[in-house]
């Protein structure tokens, strides 16, 4: 892993679940979209602040992306990942950004050993790089590029509990001074957005995640985020789940930290948020 030999002993991170926005959003005239210009001024403001909460530079990111599934828990460790540019019908410049943060063979390991010790089958990729659910909010978090950066996948079967497990294996990683990101959406709902239909709903269900969250009981909180689509209004901001459960991984591995919500805004008529564990 990068920097394991230094004897300065690690800060232990926090683990966040942070909105990655839409498409490029942070790298437009968003007014391109029908939407004023500054929609996303403000979420982009607090991504650029948000490595100076942390309590000391991260040695290492690993981010759970909403936009790579596989049948298992897979691991990136290409040493150079290239840009995945999964977003349509946006302007030409944004298929040209580029994120140049190093990959690391020995964290993913590291990753993949600590699942499978915890009985949860676990794999490598070679090839996948950083998709835009990566590379977007860290061109603002972490612009520099020079912290390595390994992509990990969710489950296919988007069960809330084998992602809060998963998270649970990696907490070590938090005392090794790697930071462990969720890049996903508090709301999700792709016909809604825009439009008066999602700002009750996602408000609602954002109310829901931030008092489970709060919890202080840790049995209260886990089993909150297994049965998350009990929650009000739950699959009317996630019609499918896989923009919320990246904050699964994040809870699991915050495991006796509570969360707090961290962040706020409405954005194209829906309330997002961001949550922090430790």
């Amino acid at each position: 892993m990068p920097d394991s030999a230094s004897p300065t002993p690690s800060a232990t991170q926090p683990t966040l679940f942070i909105p990655h926005g839409g498409g490029p959003c942070f790298f437009m005239d968003w007014s391109l979209m029908g939407e004023p210009a500054n929609t996303w001024d403000k979420t982009a403001e607090w991504l650029k602040n948000l490595a100076s909460t942390l309590p000391e530079r991260p040695k290492a990111i690993v981010v759970i992306s909403g936009h790579w599934e596989e049948s298992v828990f897979t691991v990136a460790t290409s040493p150079a990942p290239e840009m995945i540019y999964d977003y349509y019908g946006f302007p030409k410049h944004t298929y040209e950004l580029q994120y140049p943060a190093p990959g690391s063979a020995a964290l993913a390991n590291r990753i993949v050993e600590l699942l499978t010790n915890a009985g949860i089958a676990a794999k490598t990729d070679a090839t996948r790089g950083f998709d835009h659910g990566v590379f977007i909010p860290f061109l603002l978090a972490f612009p520099d590029a020079s912290i390595p950066v390994v992509p990990l996948s969710l489950k296919k079967n988007l069960d809330p509990a084998e992602h809060l497990a998963a998270g649970k294996a990696l907490k070590a990683l938090r005392d090794e001074g790697v930071l462990i990101v969720g890049s996903g959406m508090s709301y999700h709902n792709m016909h809604a957005f825009r439009t008066p239909s999602a700002t009750a709903p996602s408000k609602a269900f954002d109310d829901y995640l931030t008092s489970s969250l709060s919890q202080d009981e840790k049995a209260v909180r886990m089993d909150a985020l297994s049965q998350w689509s009990q929650g009000p209004a739950a699959r009317n901001a996630h019609p499918r789940e896989e923009h919320l459960l990246p904050l699964m991984i994040a809870a699991g591995a915050g495991d006796d930290d509570k969360g707090e919500r961290i962040f706020s805004d409405v954005v194209m008529q829906a309330t997002v948020s961001a949550f922090r564990f430790g």
